[in-house]
């Protein structure tokens, strides 16, 4: 044994050693901190500075926004790729994150990481900030999963050869079975020795079907299985192809008859629709929205929207607290919990404690989270990541005494909820618009989504709110494309008094935009809204302009109008959209959606689950909510109240 390895080592031992020192340099960073931000540990032996910021970009886009059940994240800068890959420790509340570029595939990261994980949390210490003594466990630690994996790896190489001569041996046997087959084959059916030939033979005459050049061919091997089908506990064996098709023709005729007598009796007795005809009874109201008519003639340009009151926008809305709701439903989900486990189990492990949860733990809760939220009109794809990403922060907590399993997941989903539906950059139109009246230049925001959300009626509302706030608004009718669309938005700049800047149909819409906005530095106007056409999120010419208008006129907010309504659809729609402005942009830092104004919420009852779909994947926060069809129905998003109907 002793001389087997000391053959090994002096064959494989050198070029291990090289591989390990080539890897050294593979291997950018890897670093310790807490999930409150701070950094207890960083190698400095590889010592490696960083382009850009993945570490920060990875906090902001994966761990806060609960994409953290992913197993990697991949990080794009100027001169720089990376793939990160993280682990945790629930329990210390501390993250292991390792760097490295993305074209190098470390197949060794997974393993490091879990023994740096194991390693650290034996000598870690809440009150300490600097672990200057793990360097050399680190370095012990590395060198180990390096040589495992090189290892694994020449293991590897010197089996394939041998693979591809078995490999070979074998199409060679193969095919040699072929040619056996296919000799068989010319010597009158295939795979049949003399004697069942002669029955085969004798069968086919039987049944109708064999003759002189017939039963020379080679048969289909599902056709005996398919005739036995169609057979059924017919003793005669297949059909006989030419009555088969005598039937067809038979049939044809007979149905064609049918359809024509029938047809010929729908022609008599067809009845022509009468007039409706109303009552006498006086009209309640009309519903006629239009501007009214003077007798001379004149239309009357009064204000209506000054009758309508204060917009929503500006109401606080308060979420009233039902406890014993929320009681009601635990002890169900207990219950639930207690069939799937036993009474005893359930409740020994919420009176003692657990250990440490484990995944198969979490698994019943979470599988009924997924499925309330998907009830709830949450995208399939976006209620499974986030149930991985709340495992992923739950696996190996201690679970408290007399606390239950589902109430521990229950607080860890409600959590996750309101990082994402809350806004992680403040968005504010009032104070961004005063900052650019001071700078004199009017303040542009553009309006885009699909067909038939309601961008005009919702650009409305935002003016109508705008200037309750003593702000000059102007309208951009830059939808050119629909017929009626100029109107529409003409209508309703008339009613709010507010002015208008249109060029008709048929005409590039950002050039329409950009005389908008040069002509709202003329006359003073604060906020520019641009209406754009509605387009599918596949229509390549539209997106083509709507990234065109972006990038000529450079708005200060990109608002993306949505229905409540979408459920899986929200998520294609939004990813395409932001997709597409970053491909058909000329800029290296393209704009994409900064907003989105959800529509028609009134319509949807507790089916929410849009409102979280649309923030989960493009990041932007719901910043207006349309819920009527007056100009003051606009409001902001209460978090508190659509975490509460999501998990109702």
């Amino acid at each position: 044994m002793g001389s087997f390895l000391a053959i090994w080592n002096s064959k494989f031992g050198s070029l291990i050693a090289g591989k390990v020192r080539l890897i050294l340099k593979m291997l950018e960073q890897l670093l310790i901190f807490t999930r409150g931000g701070l950094i207890l540990w960083t190698c400095k032996e590889l010592g490696n500075a960083l382009k850009g910021s993945p570490i920060d970009t990875l906090i902001r886009s994966c761990l806060l926004e609960e994409r953290s059940g992913a197993s990697s994240y991949n990080y794009e800068a100027p001169g720089a790729a990376y793939t990160l890959k993280w682990t945790f420790h629930n329990e210390m509340g501390l993250v292991f994150v390792a760097v490295y570029q993305r074209i190098l595939h470390l197949l060794y990261v997974d393993d490091l990481l879990a023994m740096v994980k194991q390693e650290f949390s034996e000598i870690y210490d809440p009150k300490r900030t600097f672990y200057n003594d793990f360097d050399d466990a680190f370095r012990q630690l590395r060198k180990e999963a390096e040589a495992r994996a090189e290892v694994i790896k020449i293991s590897k190489q010197m089996s394939q050869p041998s693979s591809n001569n078995i490999g070979k041996k074998q199409g060679k046997v193969q095919k040699s079975g072929f040619q056996g087959s296919n000799e068989k084959k010319s010597s009158g059916v295939s795979g049949k020795d003399d004697g069942e030939s002669d029955n085969l033979k004798v069968h086919k005459t039987a049944n109708g079907h064999a003759n002189g050049n017939h039963a020379a061919t080679n048969e289909s091997p599902f056709k005996g299985i398919v005739d036995s089908k169609e057979n059924g506990s017919s003793k005669t064996g297949a059909f006989d192809v030419n009555k088969l098709q005598k039937l067809r023709a038979k049939g044809g005729k007979k149905t064609d008859s049918v359809v024509n007598k029938s047809s010929k009796e729908e022609a008599k007795k067809k009845i022509t629709k009468q007039n409706r005809v109303w009552s006498d009874s006086p009209k309640e109201s009309k519903l006629d929205f239009t501007d009214p008519v003077s007798e001379d003639g004149d239309q009357n340009i009064a204000v209506v929207a000054a009758d309508e009151g204060d917009s929503m926008m500006d109401k606080e809305e308060i979420v009233s607290s039902e406890g014993e709701t929320e009681e009601d439903e635990e002890t169900g989900r207990d219950k639930v919990e207690t069939k799937q486990k036993g009474w005893f189990s359930s409740m020994f492990q919420s009176i003692a404690g657990k250990a440490n949860l484990e995944k198969a733990d979490l698994e019943p809760a979470l599988k009924a989270l997924k499925d309330r939220l998907m009830t709830k009109n949450v995208a399939e794809e976006i209620a499974e990541k986030l149930c991985e990403s709340v495992a992923a922060s739950l696996e190996g907590k201690k679970l408290a005494s007399f606390t239950r399993i589902s109430s521990t997941v229950q607080a860890a989903m409600e959590e996750a909820l309101v990082r994402i539906l809350t806004p992680r950059r403040s968005i504010d139109i009032l104070r961004d618009v005063h900052a650019a009246r001071e700078q004199r230049k009017p303040y542009v925001v553009v309006f885009v989504g699909v067909n038939g959300v309601g961008k005009s009626t919702n650009l409305a509302k935002v003016a109508y709110w705008l200037l309750q706030h003593n702000v000059k608004v102007m309208m951009a009718a830059c939808d050119t494309f629909r017929s009626g669309a100029v109107e529409q938005l003409r209508t309703h700049a008339r009613r709010l008094q507010i002015p208008i800047f249109e060029k008709g149909y048929e005409k590039d819409p950002a050039i329409v935009a950009k005389e908008a906005i040069q002509e709202a530095n003329q006359n003073g106007s604060d906020v520019v809204l641009v209406d754009t056409a509605g387009r599918m999120q596949d229509n390549e010419p539209l997106m083509r302009a709507l990234s065109k208008l972006i990038n000529l006129n450079s708005p200060d907010l990109v608002l993306f109008v949505g229905e409540a309504l979408v459920g899986n659809d929200a998520v294609d729609q939004l990813s395409k959209f932001n997709q597409k402005l970053a491909d058909l942009s000329n800029s290296t830092n393209p704009r994409l959606i900064d907003g989105i104004l959800l529509t028609k919420f009134d319509t949807i009852d507790d089916k929410v689950g849009a409102a979280l779909s649309m923030v989960y994947i493009s990041g932007a926060p719901v910043m207006f909510v349309g819920c009527g069809q007056s100009y003051t129905d606009l409001k902001k998003l209460n978090v508190k109240s659509i975490v509460k109907t999501l998990l109702k």
